[in-house]
């Protein structure tokens, strides 16, 4: 399960979905996660749909996006193209923070929007 923050520092989720420069893509494994890449995203497209749509091109293969401020519009592209969105509850919340969490709901009892993914990335999953 792969999972991209909106952040300015590659350590908190702070920033806006569709400001965002560049994402930072981690995949959450049995025990742990890990750092896969930066997913660079710097077009300046003054249109809000390319933009979106451009923003969400960037998230590549990554099944939940997390950001500080995401709109309803996006949000509602970001979730048509398959990506959950999870938006932070606190400002300024620690990207490892975030991905401890994920890691104990996914180990104990995933939720329903979890478990899709999960059992969507099972037969391919070797970790």
């Amino acid at each position: 399960m792969k999972i991209a923050f909106a952040s300015t520092d590659n350590i908190h989720v702070n920033d806006h979905f569709g400001w965002c420069k560049c994402f930072y893509l981690y995949e959450l494994q049995k025990e742990s996660f890990v750092f896969l890449k930066a997913l660079e995203s710097p077009n300046e497209l003054t249109e809000e749909g390319d933009k979106l749509a451009y923003k969400i091109e960037c998230l590549e293969d990554a099944n939940i996006l997390c950001a500080s401020h995401i709109g309803p519009r996006a949000s509602l592209m970001v979730k048509g193209s398959g990506i959950f969105v999870l938006k932070s509850e606190k400002e300024n919340e620690r990207i490892d923070t975030l991905l401890n969490t994920l890691l104990t709901l996914k180990n104990s009892n995933p939720p329903l929007w979890m478990q899709r993914f999960l059992h969507a990335a099972s037969p391919h999953n070797h970790s």
